[in-house]
């Protein structure tokens, strides 16, 4: 039998629970799909994306089949695409292993998924009797508990972990059910900004609202400070084709393509000047964007963007190569990428 607070979370599901078409289907490969994609992705634009992919590649020996080329330029706009990398090695994890892992174990070693997302397709996919923990789940038991401990601690991280387990020990069918409860009413009633705590079916109990600390709850210590790099676009045009070239393995945007790209006057395919590789001046070049803002998690970006036009082609730096223009739709590249191309005048 579950305790009040669990009891009363699963009541508050029934009536105001989100219905998304994931929590539809048993299908560990469409859950799976699901939780990645909501990554650091909220559901509003995460939704889109897994029908997509759903349409694409209904099943995970399709997705297996699929390039990686193929399966980044589905994901481009989500950002953070280590994720999309992630799941096609995945997909190809789950087509060797002969289907989808029903261990909470197996789950684990694919790769891309931590603790969080093992227990979400275990609990929603399996009906195993696993906690999740995310940021809607320290939200709500940090402010019900009134617990200040740092979330993004190794002790926050296990203090959580405890208590979230320790709410399903007595569920037992109710896993799944309570698990999508807690997260969807942190999405909708303990909000990070303005919670709905006049309404909420837990304010007689819950610590934070007594003692006058839910806008202090959860605690997350600061680690990483914002920095700021400043980059230059170049999009050459000659004869109806361009030059782009594809990022690198250990980076951030490994796998997408971009145009000419410059950093504090150097390129950053190799660490060569530019004049190095044939005679330019930004003057001569004509500016369509400029100090374009992009803000990812631990940095922004702040990006100037050129058009050169040329009648003969320039030798390129290494690693660059022309395509038609019509066919930069095919690559995949990234959000701020996309946006600066936006204002690229058609040939």
């Amino acid at each position: 039998m579950a305790d009040g607070f669990a009891q009363t979370l699963i009541e508050w599901f029934g009536e105001n629970g989100r219905e998304l078409p994931w929590r539809e289907t048993r299908d560990p490969y469409a859950i799976w799909l699901s939780e990645i994609i909501l990554q650091q992705t909220q559901v509003k634009q995460g939704w889109a994306y897994w029908e997509r992919f759903m349409h694409r590649w209904p099943t995970v020996e399709l997705l297996a089949e699929a390039t990686e080329d193929e399966v980044l330029r589905e994901w481009q706009g989500l950002g953070y695409y280590s994720r999309a990398r992630n799941l096609h090695y995945a997909a190809r994890q789950i087509v060797a292993m002969g289907g989808f892992p029903t261990t909470l174990e197996g789950i684990r070693r694919l790769k891309g998924v931590g603790d969080y997302t093992a227990a979400a397709i275990g609990s929603f996919a399996f009906d195993l009797p696993a906690a999740v923990v995310d940021g809607n789940v320290y939200r709500v038991l940090s402010r019900y508990y009134g617990i200040d401990t740092p979330i993004n601690t190794t002790e926050g991280k296990k203090e959580f972990a405890a208590l979230a387990t320790s709410q399903i020990s007595n569920l037992k069918s109710q896993t799944s059910v309570f698990n999508q409860a807690i997260m969807d009413f942190g999405a909708i009633q303990c909000t990070p900004q303005s919670p709905r705590c006049l309404l909420c079916p837990l304010q007689e109990s819950c610590v934070a609202l007594r003692e006058g600390r839910v806008g202090q709850l959860p605690v997350k210590l600061k680690t990483l400070k914002v920095k700021e790099r400043h980059l230059i676009y170049i999009y050459i045009r000659c004869q109806g084709y361009t030059a782009i070239h594809r990022r690198g393995e250990g980076d951030i945007w490994q796998g997408l393509y971009e145009p000419l790209a410059m950093d504090d006057g150097q390129l950053i395919i190799d660490n060569c000047g530019l004049q190095n590789h044939y005679p330019l001046s930004i003057n001569n070049c004509q500016l369509l964007k400029r100090s374009v803002r992009h803000v990812l998690t631990h940095r922004i970006l702040l990006a100037d963007f050129y058009l050169w036009e040329v009648e003969e082609r320039p030798q390129l730096p290494e690693g660059y190569f022309w395509i038609r223009e019509e066919d930069i739709v095919d690559y995949a590249v990234p959000r701020l990428v996309e946006i600066l191309l936006e204002s690229v005048p058609k040939y």
